[in-house]
């Protein structure tokens, strides 16, 4: 598919240079009536043409789209992404049709006349007032969804973690029983405090510090980020969620899982992608693939950028409660370590 869309691209570039070349030589050239009649012709092949790939891109090219949300959070993210494109797309689908077909229908024949229409107020207030409309109920339903991810004021017994970005690597400080992160500064980094916590702050001595993500499904998740060195971007794709990591400052947001990795595993979507990536692997001699959630740096923040990405394994609430208890506290691996 995506060789086809290649070939697409390397014949729209063709024809386009053709007809500039075609267009240069005749200049001087007064068009008739026949050649009016191929080039109308030629815009509804053109159309046809058009609307075919339009169509076969949406059925079958629909396997690299990201699945359902896996966080609820999400669910009004893919609300959003679903109405701009179906607006988008069914304006796209009636213009392109409105271009070639007038292009057919209004071509230049002897003795045809073109009329003058100056302007219509009528017309000019619908396609400025109907835009408008559209944008501020589109821009208002993601100004409520920005602010039903950003704003934590009113959690009830969240999962609190930072993640803490440096190139080219990912770890995350899990708070403790009293669900408060003890202080973090970079002037706090020193042998194995990678990620520099000041153990002087009490709230820091039950802090967990490890480099694989689980999260409790059905539970909110509190994100704080913070950034050692230049600017990186935690992205969760399949969770709709993204957030700068700015060095000397601490951003945050929060969603909460909707499905369990194995649950997600078993996701229609999913295993149709799966099947596709495993197709070109085992062509390649490479090692199966089996999907995972995963947390990747969107932002080119160096040369080993492509490579960093932690997992991230969504569970029930009680294998949860298993392996967080299982993790040891900042402070005693410190402790034992000096």
């Amino acid at each position: 598919m995506l060789a086809l869309f290649y070939i697409f691209i390397v014949v729209a570039i063709g024809v386009s240079f053709w007809q500039i070349t075609r267009i240069l030589n005749l200049r001087s050239v007064i068009a008739t009536d026949k050649d009016n009649a191929t080039q109308g012709r030629n815009a509804i092949y053109f159309m046809v043409f058009l609307y075919a790939m339009m169509i076969y891109c949406l059925i079958f090219m629909n396997v690299v789209m990201l699945p359902e949300s896996a966080s609820y959070e999400g669910e009004h993210d893919d609300n959003l992404f679903d109405i701009t494109f179906w607006l988008i797309g069914i304006v796209q689908f009636l213009m392109q049709f409105f271009i070639f077909y007038f292009t057919f229908k209004y071509k230049g024949e002897k003795g045809k006349k073109a009329k003058f229409y100056s302007d219509s107020h009528k017309l000019e207030a619908i396609w400025t007032i109907t835009p408008a409309v559209v944008l501020v109920v589109l821009i208002g339903y993601g100004l409520w969804q920005w602010n039903n991810i950003m704003d934590l004021s009113d959690l009830e017994d969240p999962v609190v973690i930072e993640v803490y970005a440096q190139q080219f690597r990912w770890d995350a400080r899990y708070a403790g029983d009293d669900n408060t992160l003890g202080l973090g500064n970079v002037n706090y980094i020193k042998g194995m405090n990678t990620i520099g916590v000041d153990m002087d702050d009490k709230n820091a001595q039950d802090d967990k510090q490890v480099t694989e993500l689980y999260l409790p499904k059905g539970r909110k998740v509190h994100f704080k980020f913070r950034s050692q060195d230049v600017l990186h971007s935690a992205y969760m794709p399949h969770f709709r969620a993204q957030m700068n990591c700015v060095p000397g400052m601490v951003t945050q947001f929060g969603f909460t899982p909707k499905y369990t990795t194995a649950e997600m595993r078993q996701q229609s979507e999913v295993i149709e992608k799966t099947a596709g990536i495993n197709k070109i692997r085992k062509a390649k001699g490479e090692d199966p693939y089996e999907f995972d959630y995963l947390l990747l740096c969107n932002k080119i923040c160096g040369a080993s950028h492509y490579n960093m990405q932690m997992k991230i394994t969504v569970v029930e609430q009680e294998e949860y409660d298993k392996w967080i208890a299982e993790q040891p506290t900042l402070a005693s691996v410190l402790n034992n370590n000096n």
